[in-house]
């Protein structure tokens, strides 16, 4: 069993700066991937960013050039940094980390933060 605690959201002007932490129970070098979601109103949870235990990275579109995924191993914590926030970044932001046994591949999700970004 993981559990995933998020921090770091909040209310943020259009071109500001957050960064969300989401810590482990567990050392995060027994995960294969770790993650961040995010859900808006009305909208499905989409990936903004994630980063594979080989140290590959993937970012959404949207957010490329502006958030940064990253971990600390010695704090079983997986950052995102962002930047240059918009309107849009505004939704729930989820932290997800996938455990591969011989069983198979198995999600863990957060609570989830807030984040609002006012215009």
């Amino acid at each position: 069993q993981v559990q995933l605690v998020e921090s770091g959201g909040g209310l943020v002007q259009a071109g500001g700066s957050l960064r969300l932490s989401c810590a482990a129970s567990r050392s995060i070098l027994t995960f294969n991937a770790m993650a961040w979601y995010r859900q808006a109103p009305g909208k499905q949870r989409e990936l903004v960013a994630a980063l594979s235990s080989g140290e590959r990275t993937n970012y959404a579109d949207s957010v490329k050039g502006r958030f940064t995924i990253s971990r600390d191993n010695a704090k079983n914590t997986v950052y995102l940094q962002m930047s240059s926030l918009k309107p849009d970044d505004t939704a729930v932001y989820y932290c997800n980390v996938k455990l591969a046994n011989l069983y198979g591949i198995y999600d863990y999700w957060g609570q989830g933060t807030q984040v609002t970004v006012s215009s």
